[in-house]
């Protein structure tokens, strides 16, 4: 059996005292969870300082992000050694908002700001390799905008994004340790989601696609996250699917009790 895993993506919340507030007080609502892993992914700021308060309770701690350089000139990035050495066992790679795909959900980025966030799948591969590489588990980030679904590419988008991330990638790699996150972007902050049957449908495009380029008993040891708008009063449904086995979870993982319901579903 494939074991759960509920992450929470901070984005662009949370000072550090803020960081180690929430994960005290995430800390014993999440003590009992069995057979999941639970991650929270702060802001590069507060990633060590979350890190240090998480030490010796079951959450660990991932990046929101990772360059595929060890060092040098690249004003802004992080590099993944930075992200261990920080504290950090994940990172997460390809989120819609660094690839620049906001769908619907955030109207005021202009296509200038998007050209800046806006990474490619070919820099998804090296962000991939580089992550395994350093000790650090990927959690790749694909899914369609609400144009491509109601132009009925979801499916190609989404096995386009599988494929090109783990190009050179071994068989082994994927199943021990690559995360995917199916992150419908319309979904994505906008408080609408996927119904699970879909959603489920969708996260089994994610397997069969890594079946196809490896084989079966790779795509069925690979984890799959559900990452839209998952939240303590759908998660149960979702989480009982069976190409779902996890979420990526966005502004549900602001407030311990709602993280907590999540993590308590998946358990």
């Amino acid at each position: 059996m494939r074991k759960k895993i509920i992450a929470g993506n901070w984005k662009m919340n949370k000072t550090i005292g803020e960081g180690i507030a929430l994960v005290e007080e995430l800390k014993p609502l999440v003590a009992g969870a069995a057979n999941v892993d639970v991650v929270v992914c702060p802001p590069f700021t507060a990633l060590y300082a979350v890190s240090q308060a998480a030490k010796g309770s079951n959450i660990a701690v991932g990046g929101q992000g990772v360059f595929w350089k060890k060092s040098g000139a690249y004003t802004s990035s992080v590099a993944p050694g930075m992200l261990v050495d920080a504290g950090a066992q994940y990172a997460i790679i390809g989120h819609s908002e660094t690839r620049g795909r906001f769908g619907v959900a955030e109207p005021d980025f202009t296509p200038e700001i998007l050209a800046i966030f806006g990474e490619s799948n070919a820099t998804v591969n090296l962000k991939t390799i580089a992550a395994i590489e350093n000790g650090l588990l990927p959690i790749v980030c694909v899914g369609e905008t609400l144009a491509e679904r109601k132009d009925g590419n979801t499916d190609a988008v989404v096995a386009e994004h599988v494929t090109l991330a783990l190009k050179n990638v071994s068989a082994a790699d994927v199943a021990g340790k690559v995360i995917f996150a199916y992150e419908p972007v319309w979904a994505i902050g906008t408080g609408e989601v996927c119904a699970a049957d879909e959603a489920d449908r969708v996260c089994g495009v994610v397997r069969s696609t890594v079946a196809s380029l490896y084989d079966a008993a790779t795509a069925e040891a690979v984890r799959i996250q559900y990452g839209g708008s998952m939240k303590p009063d759908n998660a149960v449904e979702l989480l009982s699917k069976p190409n779902i086995d996890g979420g990526l979870i966005g502004g549900a993982s602001l407030k311990a009790a709602d993280f907590a319901g999540i993590v308590n579903a998946a358990s």
